[in-house]
C-alpha cells in the first residue's frame, strides 16, 4: 500500500452478509468526520451512539441509523473512525456506500486494509495481525482458542521477554568488545557463552510443537495398507460422504484422495492412498510411491494391513472383522472394525482423537506459523554461532542479527514484502 493510499479515508461494510437486521459501515481516515457530518448533519460526542437521519447529497432520506464517532489515535485503526449502524437491507447499504464514495477523499477499502492500518499505526503488531487472520479463518474450537491467544498478544509477550534477555546478553558482549583488552576496567565474562547457549536451547525447545498451520489447515491422517484392505470404505465412513471409489478390484485407488473432517473439534485431512504391493504397472507404481511418501510425512497413520506397519507409531486397524475368517482380532492390532456393521468405529475414533490430541499445545504453549518458527530458528542459530566464535566482533554481529530475527516476528523490521499476502487473507471491511 502506497503512502498516498494510506492518506485516503476508507469505508466498507464491516458486518456480515446481507440482508441482515443491522449492517455496520465503518469509515476510517482523516475525512471520517467530514463523511459523518455529510450524511448525518453532525457528529455526536465521541464514543456515544446517537440516532441520526442519514441524507444524500440532494437531501433525500436514506435511512435512520445509529452513528458513532471515535477520534484518533485511540481507535481500532489508530485514525479518526466513524461507524454507521444501518437497517441491513441491500438497497439501504448500497445507497449509503454510494453516497460515501462521493465525499472528497473517501474511497472503498481494500481487503484487510482496516487491519493493515491498525498495524501501520502501531495499534497491533504483526504477530497479533497474523493471529487475527487465523481467528477469522478458524473452523474448529482448537484453532479458535490458539488464534485468539495470538490475536491478544500471546506471542508478543513471549518475544518481548526473549528480546529483553537477548539485549542483556548483547550488552555483555559489547562490554567484552569495548573493554576486553583492559582487565582493570572490566572483569572477564566467563558465563556469557554458556548463557548464550542456554537461551539458544530454550528457543530450539519452542520449535518442538506442531506448526500453527497444522491446527488451522488440518492434521494429515493417512489410511494405508495393501490392496482391498478396506481403506476407501473407511475413508467414506469417517468422512460421512462418498470420497473414494469402493471396489473389490485391486489397484482402484491410484492417487492420494483427501477429505477434510472435523473430529472432536480438531481439523483433520483424511488421505486415502494406493494399496501397497509389488507391481510392474507404471501408473499404479507411481500411486504406490506417493502413498509411501504420504506415510512418511503423515501426522497419524491408520494401518489396515495384517503385516507389520511401516511406522511404529501407527494405529493398527483390523478391518472388515464382519467377514468370514476375520472375526478374531490379531494381537498386533489396536482395534477391530467393520464399516458395514459399525463395530469398533467408536473405539477407532477415540484412538484417533487421542493420538491427535497429543499434537495440541498445552494451555501455556503457543503454536507458531512457519514464518515465526523460521525466525525463532534463525535467532537460535545466531546465538549458537555467537557462543562458539572466539572473535568478539563476530559474536556481537551474530547477536545483532538474532535481535533482528526477533524484531521481524512482531513486525519491527523487514516485513513489507509479506504484508500484502497477509492482509490479502482478510475480507473487505476488516
Amino acid at each position: 500500500m502506497s503512502p498516498s493510499a494510506a492518506a485516503d479515508t476508507i469505508f466498507a461494510l464491516s458486518s456480515g452478509a446481507l440482508p441482515a437486521a443491522v449492517a455496520i459501515i465503518r469509515v476510517s481516515g482523516p475525512a471520517a468526520k467530514q463523511a459523518l457530518e455529510t450524511l448525518a448533519g453532525s457528529a455526536p460526542e465521541p464514543r456515544v451512539a446517537r440516532v441520526r437521519a442519514l441524507r444524500g447529497a440532494g437531501g433525500a432520506l436514506l435511512d435512520r441509523a445509529l452513528v458513532l464517532w471515535f477520534p484518533g489515535p485511540a481507535t481500532a485503526t489508530g485514525e479518526d473512525l466513524a461507524e454507521l449502524h444501518l437497517h441491513g437491507g441491500r438497497a439501504v447499504v448500497a445507497t449509503v456506500l454510494s453516497e460515501l464514495g462521493g465525499v472528497p477523499g473517501c474511497r472503498p477499502a481494500e481487503a484487510g486494509e482496516f487491519t493493515r492500518r491498525a498495524f501501520l499505526n502501531g495499534r497491533i503488531d504483526l504477530s497479533e495481525a497474523e493471529g487475527l487472520a487465523d481467528l477469522l479463518a478458524a473452523e474448529t474450537e482448537a484453532a479458535r482458542r490458539q488464534a485468539i491467544r495470538m490475536a491478544e498478544g500471546g506471542l508478543t509477550g513471549v518475544v518481548e521477554r526473549l528480546r529483553e534477555r537477548l539485549l542483556g546478553l548483547a550488552a555483555r558482549a559489547e562490554a567484552v568488545l569495548e573493554f576486553g583488552d583492559d582487565e582493570d576496567d572490566v572483569a572477564p565474562d566467563h558465563r556469557l557463552k554458556s548463557d548464550l547457549a542456554d537461551l539458544a536451547r530454550e528457543l530450539r525447545q519452542t520449535l518442538k510443537s506442531s506448526p500453527a498451520e497444522r491446527l488451522r489447515d488440518g492434521f494429515r491422517v493417512v489410511v494405508a495398507g495393501p490392496p482391498n484392505s478396506g481403506k476407501s470404505s473407511l475413508i467414506n465412513k469417517i468422512s460421512g460422504r462418498s470420497v473414494a471409489i469402493e471396489s473389490p478390484i485391486a489397484g482402484t485407488t491410484r492417487d492420494l484422495l483427501e477429505a477434510p473432517v472435523i473430529l472432536d473439534g480438531m481439523a483433520i485431512i483424511l488421505i486415502d492412498s494406493a494399496g501397497l504391493r509389488a507391481t510392474d504397472e507404471v501408473i499404479e507404481r507411481l500411486g504406490i510411491e506417493r502413498a509411501e511418501q504420504a506415510i512418511t510425512v503423515a501426522d497419524v497413520l491408520l494401518w489396515l494391513g495384517d503385516e507389520a506397519a511401516p511406522r511404529a507409531d501407527a494405529i493398527r486397524v483390523h478391518a472388515r472383522c464382519d467377514l468370514l475368517g476375520r472375526g478374531v482380532m490379531p494381537a498386533t492390532a489396536d482395534v477391530a472394525i467393520s464399516v458395514k456393521t459399525g463395530e469398533g468405529m467408536e473405539k477407532l475414533r477415540n484412538l484417533l482423537a487421542g493420538k491427535l490430541s497429543s499434537f495440541l499445545p498445552a494451555t501455556d504453549m503457543l503454536l507458531m506459523t512457519d514464518r515465526q518458527r523460521g525466525l525463532i530458528a534463525s535467532c537460535a542459530e545466531h546465538l549458537e554461532q555467537a557462543a562458539l566464535t572466539p572473535i568478539p566482533e563476530v559474536a556481537s554481529e551474530d547477536l545483532r542479527l538474532g535481535l533482528r530475527s526477533l524484531d521481524q516476528i512482531v513486525g519491527r523490521a523487514d516485513v513489507e514484502a509479506m504484508l500484502d499476502a497477509l492482509f490479502g487473507r482478510f475480507c473487505i471491511g476488516k
